[in-house]
């Protein structure tokens, strides 16, 4: 280590500021005690429930994006052990890895259940009447086992430490064609799964919204809902991806460009922090849809928190929750 330089500890992926990295890990943590029985219950109200198999809505991609979010809640307590140690990773190889695949799993099918519930919602809602093959495809498992199996070969190329620590197109005499090439496909493959879903996110948001301002006569409430559930997704992808994106963004510019130590510290703080900010999804996912929807939320309530509901909500809810008509079942 040279005379124990901040550069250097960066490099080796050591923490700088480590009351900082404990309230991060702070925060890691209280989004795992919130997150976990908030993830669960959702997920035990869409298999016991709304048996989400056999209904005719977004419920199989929302049951993904459950999914994927209580996977990576799994990684967070291993990821604040190490920041509350000073690391910024762990320091065995293959708990690195695993954690790295696990975020980025998850990252990825978060990412892609939001944008093809948002995109559903385009054609429910700009195109009605005409066919399409995520109208068809949507009541089978089919395209939710095809997104699971695009997202494996993306996600190996960043199974790599170097990687968790930013030490990519870094500057040595070892630099070769091929570390290169992997190094520029690896952050080739994050920034993509950011910026294509959110050019998408951002289109069929904006036409929703056009499509609601021309509706002059009819009923506008699946409109408003449709706008509002965009919405939520667009905050939630902007909150918690775009973020940490940019800062990756900064961060590479800062190794490539040989910046000061210092502003190569500060760029290194403010992305392992904004990398924290994204796993706030695990905890904003599930609003989406519990609040997104009034059914589904009398639902929730009724199951968790009865004494909140008043006795025409109950009623409703059971006529509605225990339907056999899937048609009747479309709470999302």
């Amino acid at each position: 280590m040279a005379n124990g330089s901040r550069y250097q500890l960066i490099e080796d992926c050591e923490a700088t500021h480590e009351s900082l990295y404990k309230f991060y890990a702070a925060i890691m943590i209280i989004i795992v005690i919130l997150a976990v029985p908030l993830n669960a219950s959702v997920l035990h109200l869409f298999i016991f429930k709304l048996k989400f198999w056999k209904s005719n809505t977004n419920n199989i991609f929302l049951f993904n994006l459950v999914l994927a979010d209580i996977l990576l809640l799994f990684s967070l307590p291993i990821k604040a052990y190490n920041f509350i140690q000073g690391e910024r990773r762990s320091g065995n190889d293959a708990v690195c890895k695993a954690m790295l695949f696990m975020f980025f799993l998850n990252r990825g099918a978060s990412i892609a259940f939001l944008t093809v519930t948002s995109i559903d919602r385009y054609f429910n809602v700009v195109h009605p009447g005409r066919k399409n093959l995520l109208k068809a495809l949507k009541k089978s498992p089919h395209i939710s086992i095809f997104i699971w199996v695009l997202l494996l070969p993306l996600t190996i190329p960043t199974m790599l430490k170097n990687f968790d620590c930013c030490n990519s197109h870094k500057t040595s005499k070892d630099d070769t064609l091929i570390k290169d090439v992997v190094d520029s496909l690896r952050e080739a493959v994050f920034f993509t799964q950011i910026l294509i879903p959110f050019v998408i996110l951002v289109y069929c948001t904006v036409r929703i919204v056009n499509r609601l301002r021309k509706k002059t006569v009819g009923d506008k409430t699946k409109l408003r809902r449709a706008v509002f559930v965009v919405t939520a997704v667009m905050v939630v992808f902007s909150l918690c991806f775009l973020p940490c994106t940019i800062a990756r963004m900064v961060l590479l510019v800062a190794r490539v460009e040989e910046w000061r130590e210092s502003a190569q510290d500060k760029a290194t703080v403010a992305f392992d922090g904004l990398l924290v900010l994204s796993y706030l999804d695990c905890l904003l996912d599930p609003l989406i849809y519990c609040f997104c929807s009034t059914k589904f939320k009398v639902l929730y309530l009724s199951n968790y928190f009865p004494f909140l509901l008043k006795d025409g909500e109950m009623a409703t809810d059971s006529s509605t929750a225990h339907t056999s008509n899937p048609k009747r079942n479309n709470v999302i």
